[in-house]
C-alpha cells in the first residue's frame, strides 16, 4: 500500500502532465506563424552544431532580415555569452525545454530545425517545414545496423520519417546512415540533401573570428596561453542517449597522458559528447581543458593544430582542414562487440592506438611530418568534398529560398517492392506472436519490403521475442501518447464506450486526434498494404483505419465470437473490447481467419458485422527450422528452469531427468493456461487414463491466469508427481520431441501453432474436435475426438493402444499453398469505398 504522500504526488504528476497535454493541444490549434523558425540541439544543450551554424547564415542573409528565430536550451541561464550576443536583437529568444513556450513554439513555428530528435509528442502539423540535420557521419554502427538499433533508435527514425529535408554531409551519410541503416529507403517521402555540413563552413575563421573564438575560450577559464591547440574528442559509450556511460576520470587521465607526450609547446583541450558534457563540466579539474558549449565545436576545430578522437564523427569535419587526425581506441575490442564501426582500423586516415601516450607521440610525429597519413586524401575526398565553406549558403537556398535546381537534392532510393505494414500486437509469448514471426520468415522480401509496428517496450519478454524478427524487416514503435486535449479524449472515451466506435472518423474533431496519431507516429511514412495482425486491441484497430488510402486487413485469429465472451476468474474480460473491434470489421477490406473452416464459422456468427465476401482464409505457417533446432537442445540447458533464490543458479525440475530417462510413457501439451485451452478436462481426463496406466505422466508447458486453480486440481486428484505444470518455456520444442505423444483439450481454437510444431516433431497428436481441428494439418492426420471428458480419454487410450499414428507435414507443399494465400490476400483490391 503506497503512503498518503506518495499517492498525492502521483497524482499532482498526473494533474501536471494533463495540464501539459492541453496547453500543447492548444498551441497546435493556434494558426502557423509564418516566419518563425525553431532551432534545437541535442535537445537544448546549447546553440550547437548545424542548427547553430544555419541560424547565424540567415541572420546575416538580407532576404530574411524578418524572420523570427526561437533557440531550445535546457537552461538559458547557463548560455549568458549567447543571451548577452543577442539581447539587444527583437528577432531572437529563447525557450526553455519542455515548458509551455517550448510547446508553443514547437506547435506553431514554421520551420523547424533540429540537429537530433524533437521528444515523442512531437507530431509535425501542415504548414511546418522540418530539416534535421543530424549530426555528424557515422563512423560507429547506426541505427538497425548496430546490436539493438530498432529499440534504440526508435525516435530517430520516427523523427526521420517526419522530415521534409534530411541533410547528409556526402553520399555515404545519404546511403549507408539514412536509407540503409535507418530503412529510409521505399517509405521516406521527404528530400535527402547532400550538400555539405554548415557547421564545417564555421572551421573556416577570419583572423578575427579566429582572436574572437580564443578569447572565448579564455573568458571561460580555458588555459591556452599562445599555444598550438590539439583537441581530445571521444565520443559517447553508451547504447543509447538515454543511457550514455560517463568515466569522467578516464578523460582526466588520458588528457594528462597525452598532454605529457604533445610537450609545453601545445595544449591537449578535450570537447567531450553533448550526452556526458554536463557531467564533465561539473568537474573542477577539467575546467581549464574543457572547451565550453558556448564556442562552437567547428570553430574549435578551426583553431586546433592536429585532433585525436576514437569513433566520433568530429574527424569527418576535420577533413576539411587536411590537419591530422590520430585515433585513440582503448577499448577496440569492446565497443567492436557493442556497438560496431563501418570502417575497420587499418583503413581510416591515421594511426590507430590503444595508449595515450602512444597517440600523443603519434600526434608529434604527424605535426612535425612534410606529408599527411597515406590513406587521408582518398577520405578527404570522399567525406568532405563539399565542405568548400558554402554548405550553409546551399542548405538556406533548398530549404528557404525552395531552390533546389543544380543541388544535390533527391527522394529516398525505390526498390520497387510493395510496402507492407503490420501491427505485430503485444508480442507476448503466445500463438498470434508465434505466428506472426513465423509469418514474416516466410514473406518474400525480394518482393516485399515489410514493416512491423509495436508497443516501445524493454521488458524482457518483448525483448525476446523481438529479436525474433528477421533481420530484412522495418521496425517501428509507438512511443508515448496521444496528443489532444485531455477533455475531447474523455469524450471520445465516453462516446465509444457507449458504442459508438465508428466516432473515430466523424465527428471532425475526434477523426482530428487519430490522423494526428497516425503522423505521429509514422510521419510521412508510405506503405502499400496495412494489417492489424492481433485483432484484438480497438486502438490499434482504429488507428490503422487512419492510414492512408490503402487495403487494409485485419487478423481473425480464433472463434472470435466465442473468444469474446469467455470467462476468466468468472469475468468476460474481451465483451467490450471485442465488441468495439467487430463494430470496425465493416472499415476493413478483408477479414483474415487462419483456417478454412475458421473463417466459415466466423463469417456466419460475424455475419451483422462485415459481408461474407470480406472473410477471408491465410494459414498459419510453422518455423521449421526453430523447432528442429530447439529439438537438439539438451533438456538441463532449457531457458526457464527455475533459479535459486539462494545461490542464484539454475535448479533443473524432477521431471527432467524422468523425461530424459523415459521413465514410462510421456504426454505433453502447450499452451497458455486460460479457459479456452480447457486444461482442467485434460487433468480430469488423463486421470482416468491414469488409472489404468499408472506408468503415464503429463507435462502441460505455459503459464496463464488459471495456473493455480489447475494445481489446486492436480494436488487434489493427488497426481503431483505424474502431473507437472512446467511454467513457459522459450524452446517447448525440446520438451515436445522427448515426449510420445502430444495432446490438446481447446474448446475452440484458430488454427493452432503447435499442432503444426508437433507434426514438424513427429508426434502422434490426440484433440478435441473444435471447428477448425481438421484444417490444423494438410493430410488431416490428428486422432480427433468429441469435446468431453470421457472422449478425451478414449483418444489417449487409443494412442497407448498403438491406434493413433505419428503426424507429418510435408513443409515445402504446405508453405507453397500459405504463401500464395498471403499474396492473394494482399494482392486484392479494395472492398471499402473510401
Amino acid at each position: 500500500m503506497k503512503s498518503p504522500v506518495v499517492r498525492i504526488r502521483r497524482q499532482l504528476k498526473r494533474v501536471r502532465r494533463a495540464a501539459q497535454f492541453d496547453r500543447h493541444a492548444f498551441w497546435r490549434g493556434r494558426p502557423i506563424r509564418e516566419g518563425t523558425v525553431l532551432y534545437e540541439s541535442f535537445s537544448g544543450n546549447g546553440a550547437l552544431c548545424n542548427p547553430e551554424a544555419i541560424f547565424r547564415g540567415l541572420l546575416a542573409d538580407p532576404d530574411f532580415a524578418t524572420l523570427e528565430h526561437t533557440w531550445v536550451l535546457t537552461d538559458p541561464a547557463s548560455e549568458p555569452a549567447l543571451l548577452k550576443e543577442f539581447a539587444d536583437d527583437d528577432r531572437v529568444t529563447f525557450v526553455r525545454y519542455r515548458t509551455t513556450a517550448y510547446y508553443r513554439a514547437l506547435a506553431t513555428s514554421q520551420y523547424l530545425i533540429n540537429n537530433a530528435t524533437f521528444p515523442a509528442e512531437f507530431s509535425k502539423r501542415d504548414g511546418q517545414i522540418y530539416l534535421n540535420t543530424w549530426h555528424g557521419t557515422p563512423l560507429k554502427m547506426m541505427g538497425f545496423d548496430m546490436p539493438g538499433g530498432a529499440l534504440d533508435s526508435a525516435n530517430t527514425l520516427r523523427n526521420f520519417l517526419s522530415a521534409d529535408y534530411l541533410l547528409a554531409a556526402n553520399d555515404f551519410m545519404a546511403e549507408q546512415m539514412y536509407e540503409q541503416a535507418y530503412r529510409l529507403t521505399n517509405i521516406y517521402q521527404g528530400r535527402i540533401v547532400t550538400e555539405g555540413y554548415p557547421r564545417v563552413d564555421r572551421q573556416r575563421l577570419s583572423p578575427i573570428e579566429r582572436a574572437k573564438a580564443l578569447e572565448a575560450l579564455e573568458d571561460a577559464g580555458t588555459d591556452v596561453a599562445g599555444r598550438g591547440i590539439v583537441l581530445y574528442a571521444p565520443t559517447w559509450h553508451g547504447e543509447s542517449f538515454g543511457r550514455p556511460e560517463d568515466d569522467i576520470d578516464e578523460l582526466v587521465d588520458a588528457v594528462s597522458r597525452l598532454q605529457r607526450e604533445l610537450g609545453p609547446d601545445r595544449v591537449v583541450l578535450l570537447k567531450t559528447h553533448q550526452i556526458v558534457h554536463a557531467l564533465a563540466a561539473s568537474r573542477p579539474e577539467l575546467r581549464r581543458i574543457l572547451v565550453p558549449n558556448s564556442v562552437p565545436t567547428n570553430v574549435t576545430l578551426g583553431l586546433c593544430d592536429g585532433l585525436i578522437t576514437d569513433y566520433s564523427s568530429i574527424f569527418f569535419d576535420y577533413l576539411a582542414t587536411g590537419k591530422p587526425i590520430v585515433f585513440y581506441t582503448p577499448d577496440a575490442a569492446d565497443y567492436a562487440e557493442s556497438r560496431g564501426t563501418y570502417f575497420a582500423p587499418e583503413d581510416l586516415p591515421g594511426p590507430v592506438v590503444d595508449d595515450a601516450h602512444v597517440a600523443g607521440r603519434a600526434m608529434l610525429d604527424l605535426l612535425r611530418a612534410a606529408s599527411s597519413w597515406p590513406t587521408y586524401e582518398g577520405w578527404r575526398e570522399r567525406f568532405a568534398s563539399h565542405e568548400d565553406g558554402g554548405a550553409t549558403k546551399r542548405v538556406i537556398d533548398i530549404v528557404f529560398r525552395g531552390a533546389t535546381g543544380g543541388y544535390d537534392v533527391r527522394g529516398a532510393q525505390s526498390d520497387g517492392r510493395e510496402r507492407l505494414l503490420l501491427f505485430l500486437g503485444g508480442m507476448r509469448s503466445n500463438g498470434i506472436t508465434t505466428a506472426a514471426m513465423n509469418l514474416l520468415g516466410s514473406v518474400d522480401q525480394d518482393r516485399y519490403d515489410v514493416t512491423v509496428l509495436m508497443s516501445y517496450s524493454r521488458r524482457a519478454w518483448h525483448r525476446a521475442n523481438q529479436a525474433l524478427i528477421p533481420a530484412g524487416v522495418r521496425q517501428l514503435f509507438r512511443l508515448g501518447g496521444m496528443n489532444g486535449s485531455k477533455l475531447v479524449h474523455l469524450e471520445r472515451k465516453l462516446t465509444e464506450r457507449r458504442g459508438d466506435v465508428l466516432s473515430h472518423a466523424d465527428p471532425a474533431r475526434h477523426k482530428a486526434l487519430w490522423d494526428d496519431e497516425w503522423v505521429r507516429v509514422f510521419g510521412g511514412a508510405a506503405f502499400d498494404w496495412v494489417a492489424d495482425f492481433s485483432g484484438y486491441s480497438p486502438f490499434w484497430a482504429t488507428l490503422l483505419l487512419h492510414s492512408p488510402q490503402v487495403p487494409r486487413a485485419i487478423w481473425l485469429h480464433n472463434e472470435m465470437a466465442a473468444d469474446r465472451h469467455r470467462e476468466v476468474h468468472g469475468k468476460k474480460r474481451m465483451l467490450r473490447s471485442l465488441g468495439r473491434v467487430f463494430a470496425l470489421y465493416r472499415s476493413y477490406d478483408h477479414l483474415v481467419s487462419v483456417s478454412p473452416r475458421l473463417t466459415e464459422l466466423n463469417s456466419r456468427e460475424l455475419a451483422e458485422f462485415a459481408p461474407a465476401d470480406r472473410f477471408v482464409t491465410v494459414r498459419n505457417l510453422p518455423n521449421v527450422q526453430r523447432v528442429l533446432d530447439g529439438v537438439r537442445q539438451p533438456l538441463a540447458e532449457l531457458h526457464g528452469h527455475p533459479i535459486d533464490q539462494d545461490t542464484e543458479k539454475v535448479v533443473v525440475p524432477g521431471w527432467v531427468p524422468r523425461l530424459e530417462e523415459h521413465d514410462g510413457r510421456w504426454f505433453v501439451t502447450v499452451g497458455r493456461l486460460s479457459p479456452e485451452k480447457n486444461h482442467a478436462r485434460l487433468i480430469r481426463a488423463f486421470a482416468a487414463v491414469h488409472a489404468r496406466h499408472p506408468d503415464v505422466h503429463l507435462l502441460i508447458v505455459g503459464t496463464g491466469p488459471l495456473r493455480a486453480q489447475l494445481q489446486t486440481q492436480i494436488d487434489e486428484l493427488r497426481l503431483g508427481d505424474d502431473i507437472t505444470l512446467t511454467g513457459a518455456y522459450q524452446n517447448p520444442f525440446a520438451i515436445m520431441a522427448a515426449a510420445d505423444c502430444f495432446v490438446l483439450s481447446s474448446v475452440y481454437e484458430g488454427q493452432p501453432m503447435v499442432l503444426l510444431e508437433a507434426a514438424v516433431c513427429g508426434l502422434p497428436i490426440v484433440s478435441t474436435a473444435f471447428v477448425s481441428v481438421h484444417d490444423a494439418l494438410p493430410n488431416d492426420t490428428i486422432h480427433a475426438v468429441e469435446q468431453s471428458d470421457l472422449a478425451l480419454r478414449d483418444g489417449m487410450l487409443a494412442y497407448l493402444d498403438g491406434r493413433v499414428e505419428p503426424s507429418t507435414l510435408d513443409v515445402a507443399a504446405y508453405r507453397n499453398e500459405v504463401t500464395s494465400e498471403f499474396t492473394d490476400l494482399v494482392t486484392a483490391p479494395r472492398c471499402v469505398s473510401t
